[in-house]
């Protein structure tokens, strides 16, 4: 099974970029966008809908054309949830969960703590949240968790560690709250697999940060630690263009 996951940063935006040529080559059975911006409501037709796949999305119900995500699955899911326990954190569209025959596919674009950190607070509480949400699905079923996960975990992830310290994505809270997720049972797969490459999935779009490849990898693919050794491959396509972020993708046996 591929996976791919990719904030395209606007849906109507990426398709106007050689997303649908992108979308075929990277061939995926479940293919994720984060940041959809689609701003109208989940009974309306959503601006791109590919043969073959079931259409999922969720939007921000507090402010139009914000956060958003959306699953193309060829599998047919068992169940969908959205948000977290209870539907938390669906009013800003960010979680998507799939329940399949083997596993729980949690798609997500996490919330950003903010210019001047004024979102840390609630960061933070989503973060406990989703910890607790995981460990409660792993119980049932290994879990897949992907998307923006707005962190650059070690140092080797990101350009500039040491002028990045106390920036949204980069802070010892932040970092830690990662860490611990790791610490109940899963694994990054990218830097189990890849454990010194330095590779990034985001770049600013200010002072010709994709030329420097000053970037940062804030997207993975994270998987219950007793299907590790399912993973075929889990790989960062920065030769892909079309938005700050480029696609990631895992190769599985499931």
């Amino acid at each position: 099974m591929k996976l791919v996951s990719f904030n395209v940063n606007g849906i109507r935006a990426i398709l106007a970029k050689n997303f649908e040529e992108d979308f075929k080559e990277l061939d995926a059975d479940i293919f994720l966008i984060g940041e959809s911006k689609f701003s109208e409501d989940v009974h309306a037709s959503f601006p791109f809908m590919p043969s073959g796949y079931q259409t999922i999305w969720t939007v921000s119900k507090e402010r139009k054309g914000y956060s958003g995500v959306t699953v193309f699955t060829r599998v047919k899911p068992l169940n969908i949830h959205y948000g977290l326990k209870d539907g938390k954190y669906d009013n800003e569209g960010r979680v998507i969960t799939l329940e399949f025959d083997n596993f729980f596919y949690v798609g997500a674009y996490v919330p950003n703590a903010g210019e001047g950190l004024k979102r840390l607070d609630f960061r933070l509480g989503y973060e406990k949240d989703l910890r607790e949400y995981l460990v409660k699905l792993d119980k049932i079923k290994p879990v897949v968790y992907t998307g923006d996960l707005n962190v650059a975990h070690k140092e080797i992830d990101i350009k500039n560690p040491k002028g990045n310290e106390h920036n949204p994505g980069f802070t010892k809270e932040e970092r830690d709250s990662f860490t611990e997720l790791l610490d109940l049972g899963f694994v990054d797969t990218f830097r189990e697999l890849h454990k010194d490459e330095v590779k990034y999935s985001w770049w600013s779009y200010r002072f010709h940060a994709r030329e420097k490849n000053a970037g940062w990898r804030i997207d993975y693919f994270v998987v219950s630690k007793r299907i590790f050794d399912k993973v075929k491959s889990s790989e960062i396509h920065n030769e892909i263009y079309g938005s700050d972020h480029c696609p990631i993708s895992l190769e599985i046996d499931l």
